[in-house]
């Protein structure tokens, strides 16, 4: 038994202290104003987009900014539909968010990235069905 609980205590510990990522470790998180998602629903869509951030090798995320519920439009929902149909995928979306968010480049820039540039308002979108489950649709300029 105290092995068990050794090593638990020795699981917890490096969890806590080992496992940060420095690229997402201090963003600045604005929730804004919304009379449509609770900060719950949004936090469920932040993590997938520092979960797609995670793999810009390189990159450093500064902030993450809910843009508004005009956002949330008819339009939207049907353009990230289309988005979806054409990806071969038959989820009908029936609610969107949008995020902004602002990040530096890698000094050697590489892929898409100029080198040692940061990046402003860098849209993410967002979409789900009936209060489902987020899924990251599209992001960028």
């Amino acid at each position: 038994m105290k092995k068990v609980f050794r090593l638990l205590l020795i699981i917890c510990i490096f969890s806590l202290t080992g496992c940060t990522n420095k690229a997402i470790s201090e963003v600045n998180i604005d929730y804004g104003t919304s009379s449509i998602y609770t900060e719950d629903e949004m936090n469920d869509a932040i993590e997938l987009i520092k979960k797609e951030f995670n793999t810009w090798d390189g990159c450093k995320l500064h902030s993450i900014s809910y843009s508004t519920d005009d956002e949330c439009s008819e339009s939207n929902i049907e353009w990230l539909n289309k988005i979806e149909t054409a990806n071969d995928n038959k989820e009908t979306f029936t609610q969107c968010i949008m995020f902004t968010s602002n990040f530096h480049s890698p000094k050697e820039g590489g892929g898409a990235w100029n080198a040692d540039t940061e990046y402003t308002d860098w849209q993410w979108w967002l979409a789900r069905s009936d209060n489902g489950q987020w899924k990251l649709i599209t992001y960028g300029y």
